[in-house]
């Protein structure tokens, strides 16, 4: 039984996953206290901030938890959503999940959580954390179809060794029947989707509300000109679906190869199996362990956008901000500003920002 003295801050959105989280901490002896994040304005009538914190309210009365609010805001939009845009500015696809664990729920909230006494912090993702020979590393999920780790990819060791994971070790099935036990306000919500401050909003006006947008040429590897595009940013690497090019050709779908930000220029390739759309290598910057620089060559399976499948991956060290990945084998969609995340068996590594 886990020392009842110890107090546990618990991240709590209002899902179903950190509602469940908060009932596992209790039952484990520890003192829970909830804490909702406001991280975007929650005037924007896009939000769903307000009807989340309605839910946190009704889930910790339902548990006898206490519960507080915190405001990220400034501290969001200086680390996240700046790199956001900025990372769009230079025609690529960033992951704003991936930063806001790092900058804000590991950082920012867990500063927070120690002002407030606490032990530990609580998230509700599908990881773990193994604490051995004085180190904490970051496990995958057991739940292999709802793993998280990926996102977690940039999270100091030092915020790990305070980390617990209450439903890292089931599956999201048993969550739901938890919460449907328990009666739990969330059980039947349905998950959050797509990027936090983006929701369910059409992706390409929200940028169009905060970046400029000059239209420019569909042109395929050889320079022929087959449409016009509606702003760069509107498109990332792989993409198949609304470029708006049909009868052409082999009649074959296109695919999104590249940017000429230069010509403003989107590349398109027709085929799916045609070869520029796949890389066998890569680089990488802003390279980043969670416990400790590697020996190089890194022997390593990895991925390079969540969900995708693991493959076998060489990474050697080109200087300080740089890595070269090989891979085991050819990539499809290999996109600029995409987190490229390395595993060691169960053991997430780390990840670099791919160039």
């Amino acid at each position: 039984m886990t020392d009842k003295k110890r107090t546990v801050v618990l991240g709590i959105s209002g899902g179903v996953d950190s509602s469940v989280a908060a009932y596992l901490l209790k039952e484990q002896g520890y003192n829970v206290i909830g804490v909702f994040m406001k991280n975007w304005d929650e005037n924007d009538e896009e939000c769903t901030a307000t009807d989340d914190y309605l839910d946190v309210v009704k889930v910790a009365n339902a548990l006898d938890i206490k519960y507080y609010t915190v405001n990220f805001e400034k501290e969001y939009w200086d680390t996240v959503f700046t790199y956001f845009l900025n990372e769009y500015k230079k025609g690529r696809t960033p992951n704003p999940d991936v930063m806001c664990n790092q900058n804000i729920k590991f950082k920012a909230f867990l500063d927070f959580a120690l002002k407030l006494g606490a032990d530990y912090i609580a998230m509700g993702h599908y990881a773990r954390v193994k604490h051995e020979n004085g180190h904490s590393y970051l496990l995958r999920g057991v739940d292999e179809n709802k793993d998280q780790s990926y996102f977690l990819s940039r999270v100091k060791e030092e915020a790990l060794k305070k980390t617990i994971f209450p439903i890292g070790d089931i599956k999201k099935e048993r969550v739901r029947e938890i919460a449907e036990e328990l009666n739990l306000a969330t059980a039947k919500k349905k998950d959050s989707t797509g990027v936090c401050f983006i929701g369910e909003r059409d992706f390409n006006k929200f940028l169009d509300k905060f970046l400029f947008t000059k239209p420019g040429k569909i042109v395929d590897e050889a320079g022929n000109v087959l449409g016009e595009h509606s702003g760069l940013m509107h498109y990332t690497i792989g993409q198949r679906k609304g470029i708006g090019i049909g009868g052409v050709g082999t009649g074959e779908p296109f695919f999104v190869a590249d940017k000429n930000l230069e010509k403003n220029e989107l590349i398109v390739a027709q085929g799916v199996d045609n070869p520029i759309l796949y890389r066998d290598e890569f680089y990488v910057e802003e390279p980043f362990f969670i416990n400790g620089t590697p020996d190089y060559p890194l022997n390593c399976t990895g991925k390079i956008r969540y969900r995708a499948p693991d493959v076998g991956m060489v990474v050697t060290k080109i200087d300080d901000e740089t890595l070269k990945v090989k891979l085991e084998k050819p990539l499809k969609g290999v996109t600029p500003g995409q987190i490229a995340v390395f595993y060691s068996g169960e053991i997430c590594l780390g990840s670099g920002i791919i160039k």
